[in-house]
């Protein structure tokens, strides 16, 4: 949809496969690994009994935890056991029929992870790249992108801070693989197709904390966190929970600089039957000469610069300030029953002048565009959950309603091309404008966008809740109106659409789950571009449809699962006839498997595999009929690890191995960039200075300092980040 970059100008889309017994080894391997590490652990196994009778099984209906009560996690308190699944509330992931990882504000901090992206590196199903023209972090689950305006924040779309997240103020970082229309609604931009992101804010716990963390890189950057949180009242029914933090300095790679400032303040009350809770979140972020993404125009990929090399010009800088605020009330007005109701509002104001390099044949260009952004968005959800029984049958059912509304205003201004390189590049004045459009000093409204939903949903229980078969079906309406820079509306575009959800899952035993599902992903429709006679029209709202089946374990020390998945997507082309159509599909079939905690006392593990066969189906070209559609590499896998030293008492080391398979550039699959791997390396020690327990953090990222193009999504470069130091000290008082 426009509002997610409705400044842009539109950019046309601009090899080796890996062996299939690798592959299918590869994620057997994965899998296997808890099993083969429970084996070894040092838990000694029960001893054998003369009782003949088979053990008594014990399996819950999914509990409905209280956002307050947030979901235990497998030891080593890197991943939780259960998360945030949209309308049907807090979940413990085993009893869900989806596929969702949840990472701690522990993996967190002891990985010094400064952007849900660098979160999400941990997720052997996603990949993270820069947005389009400026530095935005887009997100690619299961092979589609998931837009910065597309993740959710305490449960609530549309109120995120848009561009780029900063991770001092989270609790979880809920990962949803998979289409979630039902879950969560249709998504403002439209891009949750392959999954979701779901952040949730700290808030006080009932253990006082008073945490102080120093930090420091070896490019030069500085920063300073400060995370304080109590419980008030005689029966600390009070809570407030504030965080600020500020990095300033320059980053590992040559020129750029960036500075960020966050402030996060949540206050909450719970009674016996009511609970309050606000949250308020600022975050501003400056990237001075921040290195942008490359465009090819011509028919040869370029070699990739060196790791540190800056192709940026020095005058090209983004300014992001965002402004939150988040007021939910719940209250138990019958027992087992729960009414809610949930509020956000956002105010961003963005400011940039960005310059790509377009690399051709006969040599590299770039133009600057100079946009002013900002937004104003509000989000409220209100709904009700409730348990009763009908016989031998329980239900867990739903009943929702929710409302987005986004407001973007933009303007631009744009100069003529001039010539550049990527490995010896000319520093130029900033170039005059040629091209402009709207109010600089003043944007109007080029983009306005409204969603309505209503849902319900029954979970019912069977066998003692065995099994849990989930139905349910949400109608969605989607208004979007788009103007010119004058203000003057260039379309009207109001279509809605029910989409239902069918889930299933099966417990043999108390902890596997087996899970199948079948649920769908929402979006408005595409406009048709100006080389089309269709020119201006905007297509029915797209239904992707997904398939899922899969297995989890989880015994509380640690968790794995498996699932494999088939999304398919409309794939919208200019036809013979000029055209512009929805008839074509993007078909993404695949099998992925993680395993995460600690199998053996004093290991953790975060690892897992994902391979996809991606397709574009009835594209009306033989050109790009049966290729694979850009920027998904068939072939990736995550291998984390931590190990404490039984010999030093505290200290920890880490490592992480990413591998990424070949990814085409261009539909026609002409043009493409290889496989690329990283190794990061890490230790933290753990000790008591002066009273006070204190952590020490190194770590490593890109050891070799490996130059690579990382990405092709968005039919454009984007480049890996090279070597990068950073260090840290925790302090608690």
């Amino acid at each position: 949809m426009s509002v997610s970059r409705p400044y842009e100008p539109q950019v046309a889309p601009a090899k080796t496969a890996l062996h299939r017994a690798t592959i299918r080894a590869a994620i057997a391997l994965a899998f296997a690994a808890p099993a083969i590490a429970s084996a070894q652990s040092a838990d000694p196994a029960p001893a054998p009994t003369t009782d003949s009778t088979l053990p008594t099984v014990r399996v819950q209906a999914a509990k409905d935890v209280l956002p307050g009560d947030l979901a235990p996690t497998f030891r080593g308190g890197q991943v939780a056991r259960g998360g945030d699944f949209g309308v049907l509330g807090q979940q413990k992931n085993i009893d869900m029929p989806f596929s969702m990882t949840t990472y701690t504000s522990k993996l967190i901090e002891d990985q010094q992870a400064r952007t849900i992206a660098d979160v999400l590196a941990n997720d052997p199903a996603v990949r993270t790249a820069y947005g389009y023209g400026n530095f935005s972090q887009v997100i690619v689950i299961r092979g589609f992108q998931l837009q910065g305006d597309d993740v959710s924040l305490n449960g609530l779309y549309g109120i995120t801070p848009r561009q780029l997240v900063a991770t001092d103020a989270l609790e979880r970082v809920d990962v949803f693989k998979g289409a979630n229309a039902f879950l969560g609604g249709a998504s403002p931009a439209g891009s949750a197709i392959g999954g979701g992101v779901n952040l949730q804010l700290k808030r006080a716990d009932d253990k006082p904390i008073t945490r102080v963390t120093l930090e420091g890189s070896g490019s030069g950057e500085i920063g300073a966190h400060i995370d304080v949180g109590r419980r008030f009242g005689s029966e600390d029914q009070f809570g407030i929970r504030v965080n600020q933090a500020n990095r300033d300095g320059a980053t590992s790679i040559d020129g750029e600089h960036r500075r960020d400032n966050t402030t996060a303040v949540s206050l909450d009350w719970r009674g016996d039957k009511l609970r309050l809770y606000g949250d308020f979140l600022y975050q501003r972020q400056r990237v001075n000469g921040g290195r942008p993404t490359v465009f090819v125009t011509g028919d040869t990929v370029p070699d990739t610069p060196s790791a540190t090399y800056n192709f940026a010009q020095t005058w090209t800088y983004a300014s992001l300030e965002d402004t939150v605020g988040i007021l939910r009330a719940e209250y138990d007005f019958a027992p087992n029953w729960t009414a809610y109701v949930a509020g956000g509002a956002r105010h961003t104001d963005e400011q940039g002048s960005y310059s790509s390099p377009y690399f051709g044949d006969t040599g590299t260009t770039a133009t600057r565009l100079t946009v002013p952004h900002k937004e104003d968005a509000t989000s409220a959800e209100t709904g009700v959950r409730g348990r009763f029984n009908t016989g031998p049958v329980s239900h867990f059912v739903t009943a929702g309603a929710s409302i987005v509304r986004v407001d973007a205003q933009s303007a631009y201004t744009m100069s003529g091309s001039f010539d550049t390189d990527l490995y010896n590049t000319p520093q130029v004045p900033s170039p005059p404008t040629l091209y402009t459009g709207g109010n600089m000093a003043d944007p109007r409204t080029t983009a306005l966008t409204l969603l309505r939903s209503v849902s319900v949903s029954d979970t019912l229980g069977f066998l003692n809740d065995r099994v849990l078969l989930t139905l349910g079906a949400r109608h969605q309406s989607i208004l979007s109106n788009t103007f010119d820079y004058t203000g003057k509306q260039t379309q009207n575009y109001n279509d809605s659409i029910t989409t239902p959800l069918f889930g299933l899952v099966v417990k043999p035993w108390a902890n596997v789950a087996l899970f199948a599902n079948r649920s769908e992903g929402l979006a408005a429709g595409e406009v048709a571009p100006s080389s089309a006679a269709n020119f201006g029209q905007q297509l029915p709202p797209e239904r992707s449809k997904q398939y899922e089946v899969g297995a989890k374990y989880d015994n509380g020390k640690y968790g794995a699962s498996i699932a494999a998945f088939q999304i398919d997507k409309p794939q919208t082309f200019t036809n013979s006839a000029n055209i512009f159509v929805a008839d074509g599909t993007e078909r993404h079939r695949g099998i992925e498997t993680s395993v995460f905690g600690e199998p053996y006392k004093g290991v953790r593990l975060i690892a897992g595999a994902t391979y996809i066969n991606a397709t574009q189906l009835d594209t009306g070209s033989a050109a790009t009929d049966g290729k694979r559609p850009i920027g998904v590499p068939s072939f990736f896998f995550n291998l984390g690890a931590e190990y404490d030293v039984p010999m030093v008492n505290g200290l920890t080391l880490t490592a992480r191995w990413t591998h990424t398979g070949p990814q085409y550039l261009n539909t026609a699959n002409t043009l493409s960039i290889p496989t690329w791997d990283t190794v990061d390396l890490g230790a933290r020690y753990a000790t008591v200075l002066f009273g006070k327990p204190t952590t020490f953090r190194a770590s490593v990222f890109n050891v070799a300092n490996k130059s690579y193009w990382a990405s092709t999504t968005g039919g454009y470069l984007t480049q890996g980040a090279p070597r990068t130091f950073l260090m840290s000290m925790t302090t608690d008082f």
